[in-house]
């Protein structure tokens, strides 16, 4: 079944880590409150990206810079991620999660200073760079709930810090837009006093979750190799599909985002305000799905139902966007990718982190982060290429298709088990 032995939980077995029965409502396991801490700790941390996120444009603007320039900092962001993602992961499996934790979190506090004293472009920069060479704290949280949590709850656990996510996405925009109002410097700065008073509250009030006994024992020189850390990971026959599916459910939304207001005002002709509002709904979706729904769905259904059901619901919503006639029509064809997304992402990322071991979650964690990256960077130039060349429902045809490529693959690989 497998080509190494699991440090923890042996006697369970790998089949009931993952049948799709093994979640019964009978087990109904509760979450630990060390996962309550660690969801108090990624929301004020996405509150504080939320914050910045929609600014940055208006910070570059400030030193001159047009929309290039904006553009060229997410890539920036993106493409540095995509190498420190692994590394971190790895170190964290070797000096435990809270240590790597802690330098994220400041790492993000000093880039938000930065942004709040940027007097020129190349200040903007560096403090993006920074931001995206520490930028992992979700991927840590990720490892942190693999270390606390069972195979019964680890799935909830995740979509939990999805809740959290999803609730730092929606507050943080709106703070950060009444905070401009008083200039570009205050919300850098509030965003950057929270980042630091996070990384106090990490210090002193998260536990560690992975003791001295189950961590990587590898010499540091080797956690430094990229392209080791994350290929790696695909010479793992058992976890490849599942990130092959992961990767295409991700790309098919990545560019979303992005092209959704130009879609939007194109076929609906509509504002930036009427835009807000639709993220606002999304983001209230997504809470609600990953904060309390799948916590209800789990135990009842386990995370191979919910993988399916959940890319089978993306890609009908995604082709419901595309097919929309009618604005109105956009709000039922968003819940279902939400739905699609709240139910398959937490349910996938679970499935693959119960077929590696205990000393490897870091790594892991951080190689599904290069993938997110690698979509973050693809995603958006492929949604609009296609809705410049082909169609402006083309984007949304085109994630169907991907969503539906993602459910093949996945459905493929639990059938086998």
């Amino acid at each position: 079944m497998t080509d190494y032995n699991f440090s923890r939980k042996e006697s369970i077995g790998l089949r009931d880590k993952i049948a799709p029965g093994s979640n019964s409502q009978s087990n109904n396991p509760h979450l630990s409150p060390s996962l309550l801490i660690l969801f108090l700790s990624v929301f004020v941390d996405l509150l504080g990206y939320g914050i910045m996120l929609p600014l940055l444009p208006f910070y570059v603007q400030a030193q001159d810079g047009g929309a290039a320039m904006a553009g060229g900092l997410m890539s920036v962001y993106s493409a540095v991620q995509l190498v420190s993602g692994p590394v971190l992961g790895a170190l964290s499996d070797r000096y435990g999660r809270k240590p790597i934790l802690l330098i994220c979190l400041f790492g993000t506090a000093c880039a938000y200073l930065l942004l709040g004293l940027a007097n020129s472009l190349l200040v903007i920069f560096l403090a993006v760079f920074i931001d995206g060479l520490t930028g992992s704290n979700l991927t840590l949280a990720h490892a942190y709930i693999a270390d606390s949590t069972t195979s019964e709850n680890r799935a909830r656990g995740i979509g939990l810090m999805g809740a959290a996510f999803g609730l730092g996405l929606m507050a943080g925009p709106a703070l950060g837009g009444l905070l401009s109002g008083y200039g570009l410097s205050v919300p850098a700065m509030t965003a950057s006093t929270l980042a630091f008073g996070n990384t106090l509250f990490g210090l002193f009030i998260l536990p560690e979750s992975l003791p001295p006994g189950r961590r990587e024992t590898k010499p540091v020189s080797q956690l430094f190799s990229w392209t080791g850390q994350f290929t790696s990971l695909f010479r793992r026959a058992n976890i490849q599909k599942f990130l092959v599916a992961l990767f295409l459910l991700n790309l098919a939304f990545a560019g979303l985002q992005t092209n959704f207001p130009l879609y939007s005002n194109s076929r609906f002709d509509w504002s930036p305000a009427q835009n807000s509002y639709f993220y606002l709904y999304v983001g209230i979706c997504a809470v609600l799905i990953q904060g309390y729904l799948f916590g209800k769905l789990q135990p009842r259904f386990g995370e191979r139902r919910l993988s399916l059901s959940g890319l089978v619901c993306m890609a009908s919503g995604l082709a419901g966007m595309a097919l929309a006639c009618q604005s109105w029509m956009l709000f039922p064809a968003v819940t279902l990718v939400a739905l699609g997304t709240g139910m398959s992402i937490p349910s996938l990322t679970a499935l693959v982190s119960l077929r590696v071991p205990d000393h490897e979650q870091g790594r892991l964690m951080g190689g599904t982060q290069t993938l997110l990256s690698l979509t973050n960077i693809i995603g958006p130039t492929l949604a609009g290429v296609t809705f410049e060349l082909v169609s402006i429902s083309a984007p949304y045809f085109l994630g169907s298709i991907l969503a539906v490529g993602a459910l093949y693959v996945a459905s493929w690989e639990l059938k086998k088990r």
